[in-house]
């Protein structure tokens, strides 16, 4: 932009609706949140960001938090309701299963917590990414948002356009122009400006998805890092394996040079997002509100490269793609704790609420986790048992980011059941796939057939269940079940 960045977002927030000018009362009761959600941001990236660190320090990582969808559109649309695919209707990222048209007709806007939160007094934030197919200069700011900040396609971070609560901007490929350093200023803007009210803001940067470009300053970083070489990089299926695993061929050199310098990429673009949640813990001290604000970090899916031999992507039930970072810190969270319950992102509206006091407008197939921010006593808690994964089959639309080649690995539709030592897969080819998640914890072996008719007809049993769950306390039912002594 041609304006200076830094004199230009702070007096484009007093002139729009973003701060009314009025002062108000702090109210010391409702605490303030931050959500910073990431795109295709994978657990094995944690290590590499210094702020992001010291946060698990002062707060709780969620070693199991998993994903409703291993997919953008469908997964954001779970932590905006609370909601399972099936029940909130969006299951892919393009009509006529989903994105944010699909998001629309299903009244799941309406549905979203930050509607319950704006009601309870909260000035609420959405920034940067919000659902696939909403476009700045065609669709409005959504209801429940006292600040509306959205990007249309910033995946190159450059040249994109925002929706500024209804005024259209837009940015080029000037330094200051870089997506993720804008929605920084941005924040730092609303949380000075905001500092006396009890706010909620979602900061949803576009990296460190495709094509992975980083602020020009980390451009020559982590120059010598290559994929993570674990037991399943490049690893071809046996005999035991899915139809469509068995199809992929191992990669040959050429493809491991291409993924080694996709992962170099994705490092250097996470040190942007890094930084910003320094910046925002930095500007919570100087505001005096740090000790009244919870900060929440998270991702809306996993992401493979070289996994099994597929090259790059998501969209598939292995934990790489599926369970994915959640670190919480803020008032009453135990400090470097280790949470093991099975948590999912339909958790994330009904938290969100409880902590604001307020309730959400429809039922949610999650629960609040906020007993889980101690770790003491969580062991007798009655929680859930597994997590539900929905994926239903894709088209290969060329309009699609998250459209997956042959060798990306492209999945038939299918329902998962992830319990703490098991992973249990249905596929609508009727191919059926099961991992033992404490002897095999990079699922390479499928075990289904040597299980009992017995057991095996639990399982179809339970995953049946969960495939039709919703309702009042329908879903949270069904995921109580338990195979009894397996």
């Amino acid at each position: 932009m041609r304006n200076n960045l830094k004199w230009f977002l702070p007096t484009l927030l007093f002139l729009t609706n973003a701060w009314d000018g009025k002062t108000q009362d702090p109210n010391k009761e409702k605490p303030n949140i931050i959500f910073i959600l990431t795109d295709d941001y994978a657990s094995n990236l944690v290590d590499f960001m210094p702020n992001l660190k010291a946060m698990q320090k002062e707060g709780v990582t969620f070693g199991n938090y998993y994903v409703s969808n291993s997919l953008c559109c469908p997964s954001r649309s779970s932590i905006f309701t609370g909601m399972l695919p099936h029940n909130s209707g969006v299951r892919t990222n393009t009509k006529p299963d989903g994105g944010y048209e699909v998001y629309m007709e299903k009244g799941d806007a309406q549905r979203s917590f930050c509607i319950a939160l704006q009601q309870n007094g909260y000035k609420t934030a959405m920034m940067g990414k919000f659902l696939n197919g909403y476009l700045p200069r065609k669709h409005e700011a959504l209801p429940g948002w006292s600040d509306w900040f959205v990007a249309g396609a910033g995946y190159r971070n450059f040249d994109y356009d925002i929706n500024c609560n209804g005024r259209l901007l837009h940015f080029g490929h000037a330094t200051e122009d870089y997506l993720t350093d804008v929605l920084s200023a941005r924040t730092d803007s609303l949380l000075r400006a905001w500092k006396a009210h009890p706010f909620f803001i979602e900061i949803a940067t576009f990296t460190p998805h495709a094509p992975f470009i980083p602020a020009p300053r980390h451009e020559n970083l982590f120059n010598d890092e290559k994929a993570p070489r674990t037991p399943r990089f490049n690893k071809q299926a046996d005999s035991t394996a899915p139809d469509w695993l068995r199809k992929l061929e191992s990669l040959d050199a050429k493809k491991i040079d291409r993924i080694d310098n996709i992962f170099r990429n994705r490092l250097r673009c996470i040190l942007s997002i890094d930084e910003m949640l320094g910046n925002i813990r930095k500007v919570l001290n100087e505001t005096g509100v740090s000790n009244h604000t919870y900060i929440f970090f998270s991702s809306d899916n996993g992401y493979h490269l070289g996994d099994y031999s597929m090259l790059q992507g998501k969209q598939t039930p292995f934990d790489i793609d599926i369970r994915v970072p959640l670190i919480a810190c803020g008032p009453g969270v135990a400090k470097g704790s280790w949470q093991q319950a099975i948590v999912s992102n339909i958790d994330l509206a009904p938290t969100f609420a409880a902590l604001a006091g307020a309730k959400l407008t429809s039922e949610p197939d999650g629960r609040d986790i906020r007993y889980l921010f101690r770790k003491e006593n969580t062991e007798k808690i009655n929680w859930r048992n597994f997590a539900i994964i929905e994926h239903r089959r894709v088209s290969n639309d060329p309009d699609d980011p998250d459209r997956q080649e042959e060798q990306d690995g492209r999945l038939p539709s299918y329902t998962a059941l992830r319990f703490h030592n098991m992973l249990y897969v249905e596929y609508e080819t009727g191919e059926i796939s099961c991992y033992d998640a404490e002897k095999d914890p990079y699922e390479l072996k499928n075990i289904f057939a040597t299980f009992s008719p017995e057991l095996q007809k639990k399982l179809h049993a339970i995953l049946l269940a969960a495939k039709n769950c919703g309702g009042k306390n329908g879903c949270w039912d069904v995921q109580l079940m338990n195979l009894g002594n397996k």
